[in-house]
């Protein structure tokens, strides 16, 4: 085992992969010299030059759009978002042509494109650069959708990304760069489809990703300390979603609460909500319970900023509010 930070596990992942397949290249603004935003890409350029790791103008649009060229004719490209936000410069190219080529060719190219970087809502980075963009590329067909949540899931998650055939949005949080964790020295890939059960438990089931992994875990201490059983999942794949391991779950604990940094109207957690409804709305004891962020730009004041987002003893609340519902 050896203790990494999150952002050394990308790099890391993205290292290995660039060693073993010559394909495998990133683009970005400041990946090369400066290594990137949050040091995902450090180094990186002096082992492999400019072609390998190309720093690009600022031009969204322009960079996305080269990837994807390059995904079809037989490279396997990781473009480096600064932030996320800036991607909706390329909203264009990531929903008309990365999702849609393999299927508007009959098959006969496939895109294996990363797109990754930082988002959701950070400390004090204003609305703009605090987007949580999650729902607004679920909608588009063609795309794998990740959120990584530890530095053990990011690099296994990202060595798989990378290998895949489809293109993937991988979504890093901006406030998990420096979380740290043992993980395993030998290599290991973890599947994009999966989600991750965290804690078992048999009073109820909750749904989560990403930091509010980590808000869960927090208002775990307390439940479990006044004798609540939660069921804990991460749910890593927000496209597809693992149905599956959540169906299972809610059969056993009949009772479900979704918690998430994506806005409430027509966020991840609302997707999740139609799904139960249409599969095993019979298993529910309780109408689903949703906790996400305020359906507002998210504000630059730090205390109206924290208003905005999901607090563990939000959670808290929630589950004790159900269970202790007669």
């Amino acid at each position: 085992m050896v203790k990494m930070f999150l952002f050394d596990a990308l790099r890391a992942a993205t290292e290995e992969e660039m060693m073993r397949d010559s394909k495998v290249f990133v683009l970005g603004e400041d990946v090369g010299h400066y290594g990137g935003s949050y040091k995902v890409t450090k180094d990186l350029h002096a082992k492999y030059g400019d072609l390998r790791v190309l720093d690009t103008p600022i031009a969204e649009n322009s960079f996305t759009g080269l990837a994807i060229g390059a995904a079809m004719t037989g490279l396997r490209p990781i473009v480096e978002g600064m932030n996320m936000s800036f991607l909706l410069l390329a909203f264009n190219q990531i929903s008309n042509n990365a999702g849609m080529l393999r299927y508007t060719s009959g098959g006969n190219f496939i895109v294996p494109v990363v797109i990754r970087g930082p988002g959701g809502v950070g400390r004090q980075l204003g609305a703009e650069h605090s987007q949580r963009l999650e729902a607004y590329f679920q909608a588009i067909p063609g795309l794998k959708i990740v959120a990584c949540s530890t530095p053990y899931n990011a690099k296994g998650l990202l060595k798989s990304a990378i290998r895949d055939n489809n293109p993937v949005v991988f979504f890093e949080h901006v406030l998990l760069y420096n979380l740290q964790e043992d993980i395993p020295s030998e290599e290991y890939l973890l599947p994009l489809d999966k989600a991750e059960l965290v804690r078992k438990g048999s009073d109820i089931t909750i749904l989560t990703y990403s930091r509010m992994r980590h808000h869960v875990l927090q208002a775990l201490d307390v439940l479990v300390k006044e004798g609540y059983d939660p069921e804990v999942i991460d749910l890593i794949s927000l496209k597809p979603i693992d149905m599956l391991t959540i169906s299972q779950s809610i059969k056993k604990t009949h009772k479900v609460i979704i918690v998430e940094e994506c806005m409430k109207t027509g966020g991840i957690g609302a997707e999740i909500i139609a799904k139960i409804n249409d599969n095993i709305f019979d298993e529910l004891d309780h109408e689903v319970v949703r906790l996400s962020s305020q359906d507002i730009p998210t504000p630059y004041n730090g205390k109206l900023e924290q208003a905005t987002v999901i607090h563990p003893y939000q959670i808290v609340e929630a589950v004790k509010g159900i269970l202790n519902k007669k």
